[in-house]
């Protein structure tokens, strides 16, 4: 129970520094670290084939093409770079206030209405379930992965032949 409460804790904070933070590095890797730690989530909620593909696309393909994408972008000044602090705390004011209220809001759900437990239901192994009835998926998600990889050569090929 309390590492369920640390998870949801450390979640709630990845979520809103990745948000909040104002370098654009910064928040690809706290979407990053926001996705590992949902992954964590879902393994422990014995929902192991969506963890698998949260941790393969969302931590790991999307993360790269954020970081990829951003270093191919131009510095900005220090007066631009306050602009887009102050303009994103402008709009994202209420953002910690509106989390600690629906949290304290679901939880007060989830005591008056004494939400029992269902009962666990057991998976096969996540290997039975990728490589015989989803091979389709698999094969799908290796084309996206190659596709993010041969656009990332692409990209870092015209950066060079511009620059």
């Amino acid at each position: 129970m309390h590492l369920n409460l640390f998870l949801l804790i450390a979640l709630t904070i990845a979520s809103i520094w990745t948000v909040m933070t104002r370098s654009l590095i910064r928040s690809a890797i706290g979407l990053a670290l926001t996705s590992a730690i949902l992954t964590v989530i879902m393994f422990r909620l014995n929902s192991s084939l969506a963890a698998v593909f949260e941790l393969s696309v969302c931590t790991g393909l999307i993360s790269v093409l954020f970081v990829s994408v951003i270093s191919l972008t131009q510095p900005q000044t220090s007066k631009e770079i306050i602009q887009h602090m102050k303009s994103r705390l402008a709009r994202f004011w209420y953002l910690p206030i509106l989390v600690i209220v629906l949290g304290v809001g679901i939880s007060v759900l989830i005591m008056k209405l004494k939400f029992a437990p269902t009962q666990i239901h057991l998976e096969p192994d996540v290997r039975i379930i990728l490589w015989h009835l989803r091979k389709f998926d698999i094969l799908g998600q290796i084309v996206i992965l190659l596709a993010g990889a041969f656009g990332v050569v692409i990209l870092f090929r015209e950066s060079e032949k511009n620059g």
